[in-house]
């Protein structure tokens, strides 16, 4: 998630069990701790453009890291406090608020390699967006309190209601894909896996994609909270990439074919190709609007490129105020039947 959400669930742990005399400074130990992780953003290269998404929630994100990451800050942040707290307070502190951020990346869409090194599979349980102001507002506000009143219990009340956010999402993903499913029923696509993925900042609007005989499919599904009927707006389908009909010039052994290899377990399969340029290869799981064929982020192979050349990667996100408007009507549910999906091919 965004790196004040991690900061806020990193200071609130910690801070759930402070007493009173250093509650300040192990909430800001706790938020330092929290954002740690994300460090690995600075692994990079200005000749391949895709080893930051290689790296980026990888071995720093995992299980098996907690404890040495956890060391790493204390001891960083040890000649800073050590005339307060004693080294092994200090690593208990960090090590906490650095645990709950590979787990809060994992509510996400976009995938966290939480068993590194053990299996590279990118865990992602779609409950939450990478921006969400009604889950980080509230928790810092408590934690706020927290600091304020010298009081353990306001983060510890905090804590419970941003678990019960993410349990909401939880039943929200499930009945976005619950009305995916059947919305491929009614085309009569059977035995379908339907994967919905939460808009930016809410859980009432929802992506929905799934795969049929070769195509993507992509609505958009509204859910409200308190039951009742859902709101669908229809999206399109494109074709699932395909390398060797739409690249059939691209070598097997060449950059380009690896590093092509390389985004589509970063996005986990959700590959297309672009319907507007057929060198543009896009991740069909995120896009501006939910029921739209346009990624936000992609590769742009070249035919006339050298062999040890990479693939160029691109980002998107251009906001009109047409687009706007039409997410306005889906996130608040009203009848949309104007609104166009994505592009079909």
């Amino acid at each position: 998630m965004d790196p004040l959400s991690q900061a806020v669930v990193g200071a609130a742990v910690p801070q759930s069990f402070a007493p009173k005399q250093h509650i300040g400074t192990i909430t800001l130990l706790g938020a330092l701790a929290g954002m740690a992780p994300d460090l690995d953003v600075l692994i990079r290269s200005s000749t391949d453009p895709l080893l930051f998404l290689e790296y980026h929630r990888q071995f720093t994100h995992s299980f098996i890291f907690i404890p040495l990451g956890g060391l790493i800050c204390a001891l960083a942040f040890w000649p800073f406090v050590r005339k307060r707290m004693r080294f092994r307070h200090i690593y208990v502190v960090t090590t906490a608020g650095y645990a709950t951020h590979g787990l809060l990346d994992a509510c996400t869409t976009y995938g966290t390699l939480l068993l590194w090194p053990f299996s590279l599979e990118r865990v992602a349980w779609n409950t939450i967006a990478v921006i969400d102001p009604l889950f980080t507002i509230p928790l810092l506000a408590f934690i706020v309190a927290g600091v304020s009143r010298r009081s353990s219990a306001w983060p510890r009340f905090g804590l419970v209601l941003a678990l019960c956010y993410l349990g909401l999402g939880y039943v929200q993903r499930d009945r976005a894909e619950a009305v995916g499913e059947q919305l491929a029923s009614s085309r009569g696509h059977h035995d379908v896996a339907v994967s919905a993925k939460p808009t930016l900042g809410n859980v009432l609007l929802w992506k929905v994609i799934y795969r049929h005989e070769g195509r993507f499919w992509v609505d958009a599904v509204r859910v409200g909270v308190m039951g009742g009927e859902a709101q669908v707006y229809s999206g399109g389908s494109v074709a699932v990439l395909d390398r060797a009909s739409q690249f059939p010039w691209l070598e097997d052994d060449s950059q380009q074919a690896k590093d092509l290899a390389r985004f589509d377990w970063f996005s986990s399969g959700y590959l297309a190709l672009d319907n507007r340029d057929a060198n543009r290869v896009i991740d069909m799981r995120y896009s501006m609007l939910p029921n739209e064929i346009d990624g936000l982020w992609g590769i742009r192979l070249n035919k006339t490129a050298g062999p040890a050349t990479h693939v160029t990667y691109e980002v998107k996100r251009s906001v009109d105020k047409t687009r706007f408007d039409n997410l306005l009507v889906m996130l608040k549910g009203q009848d949309a039947s104007s609104i166009s999906g994505g592009d079909a091919d």
